[in-house]
């Protein structure tokens, strides 16, 4: 396969990520979107790169440094959603619309603790191999894999990972967007190693479960 065969492929793959991220979230015209991508980039991956590191997969230099910027980015995620997109996106649009059933897990240990398998599975696993993993090497791959086009694609796939939680409203969506852009840049500072952004998600995620199941949050 040619250079230029492989851009436009890869350009096809990404705007058809987009259509399954826009076509269910927003016209809900196609099933949910993780596991269709999830399958779709571990596939494509495989038979297009060759293997799964392409995506990230792969033993980091140092564990250490992967779990450090996973801490980083997860505090970097909360902070900056408490602090500053929430109150700053409040003037505009109403309160971020939180997931159904969320309410549930206020002391109920059950209920939070399937959530948390959820949240390591579903949303650390399946979005970020979707996202991050497939869309952002299929993004990278259309500017010929540079660093630069890494950060473009961050860019662009944030958004698309921002209109993956349509169902939070517009405050919602921003936060969701401005979450993808700290993944995507944990994913570039690990040097490209998809265990950051997974394991940074499932804590960011896993500091929501426990703050609804003590009643934290409002």
């Amino acid at each position: 396969m040619t250079d230029s065969t492989s851009r436009v492929l890869s350009a096809f793959e990404l705007l058809l990520g987009a259509f399954i991220v826009v076509g269910h979230n927003v016209f809900h015209v196609v099933p949910n979107e993780v596991p269709i991508l999830f399958v779709l980039g571990l596939v494509s991956i495989r038979w297009r790169n060759g293997g799964w590191s392409a995506m990230g997969f792969k033993r980091p230099v140092s564990w250490a440094r992967v779990v450090l910027i996973a801490l980083a980015a997860a505090a970097l995620r909360i902070l900056l959603g408490d602090l500053v997109v929430e109150p700053l996106a409040g003037h505009f649009w109403p309160p971020i619309v939180v997931p159904a059933g969320a309410e549930a897990i206020t002391g109920n240990t059950k209920a939070a603790l399937v959530a948390l398998l959820l949240v390591w599975t579903f949303a650390a696993f399946g979005e970020e191999i979707g996202y991050r993993g497939y869309l952002l090497t299929r993004a990278a791959e259309v500017g010929g894999r540079t660093a630069a086009t890494y950060w473009i694609g961050i860019v662009v796939v944030a958004i698309l990972f921002g209109y993956g939680h349509y169902y939070k409203g517009p405050a919602g969506i921003l936060d969701s967007g401005v979450a993808g852009l700290v993944l995507g840049a944990a994913y570039m500072l690990s040097g490209r190693n998809l265990w950051t952004c997974i394991l940074a998600h499932g804590l960011i995620d896993t500091v929501g479960v426990t703050a609804v199941f003590f009643g934290w949050e409002s």
